[in-house]
């Protein structure tokens, strides 16, 4: 029993030993496990590529809001007033506060597609990737909600899926290709602004978005119900898309800035009361300037 002590002596020194490696491993690796930094710092004091605040080129995927639809004439596209990459003087683009205008016809591209879903997102990536752009904007999900039915939504798990194949086949194709990430619009709130013009409800019912927008005045249990079930369904995939970029270290989500704006009808379109208008589409760029050239993420 004498030996007691001793054993105990030899287990401190090997666990001093170990504690003291630790330390050091953790000092080599810039402690990127277990209190990990938040992932928009994790290119600070590590190694490996960090966020640059002054994109040259840029490349633009999404769907409907990136190709300006319905903001200059009715159920039609209009690229030059994007929030992305347009060069409407009204608008300043994202393109054009970075780029300078003149550059802007070179050195971006608009590659998103009305009606896009998640779905065709790997697509739309890897047609970007061929641009090997510094910066790729990223604005997808309201079609995913936007069915014919709640019902027929795109799963979390598929919009989920998705996302991490695209972004997956980017960072091969580009490795160092930037991708700021926009939130999902909050789809009830755009609801709330058309739906008492009765020239707006007849538009909606050309089949805009009917999973929020039937019924538009409805105040039954079921139509409540589904609405809610759609706004539940865009928070849901924001957080797949926090979730996934904060996975990689050059994608930057916008914390859901563009959720939370809260549009008024003068930035929507005069059309359809659903789409950014100009005026929507310069808001969309300044938040996404202020977000690309900020030092850190949005918390």
């Amino acid at each position: 029993m004498r030996t007691t002590a001793p054993r105990r002596s030899v287990r401190r020194t090997v666990a001093a030993a170990g504690v003291a490696a630790a330390v050091l491993a953790s000092a080599v690796t810039g402690c990127d496990s277990g209190g990990a930094k938040p992932a928009g710092d994790r290119g600070a004091g590590a190694a490996g590529p960090r966020w640059n605040t002054a994109p040259t080129s840029i490349a633009a995927v999404g769907d409907s809001i990136t190709r300006g639809f319905d903001a200059c004439s009715v159920l039609a596209d209009c690229p030059e007033v994007s929030w992305a990459t347009g060069d409407d003087p009204a608008v300043q683009s994202l393109a054009t506060r970075l780029l300078g205008a003149a550059a802007v016809p070179a050195r971006s591209w608009n590659l998103a597609v009305t009606g896009a879903r998640m779905a065709d997102l790997p697509g739309q990536l890897a047609s970007a990737a061929e641009h090997k752009p510094d910066l790729v904007t990223v604005m997808v999900g309201s079609n995913d909600a936007c069915r014919p039915t709640a019902s027929s939504m795109t799963s979390v798990a598929d919009f989920r899926a998705g996302f991490e194949q695209a972004l997956s086949g980017l960072r091969a194709a580009s490795p160092t290709s930037q991708v700021y990430v926009s939130s999902v619009p909050d789809l009830q709130r755009l609801w709330e602004q058309g739906k008492d013009s009765p020239m707006v409800r007849q538009v909606w019912k050309l089949g805009i978005c009917q999973s929020m927008l039937a019924e538009p005045l409805s105040g039954a249990e079921g139509a409540t119900a589904r609405r809610e079930k759609v706004r539940a369904r865009v928070v849901e995939y924001n957080e797949v898309l926090r979730e996934v970029c904060a996975k990689d270290r050059l994608c930057r989500y916008d914390g859901g800035t563009v959720f939370q704006y809260p549009f008024s009808a003068e930035q929507l379109s005069r059309w359809d009361w659903f789409h950014p208008g100009r005026d929507g589409q310069a808001r969309l760029a300044e938040l996404a300037h202020r977000q690309v050239t900020a030092a850190q993420p949005p918390r």
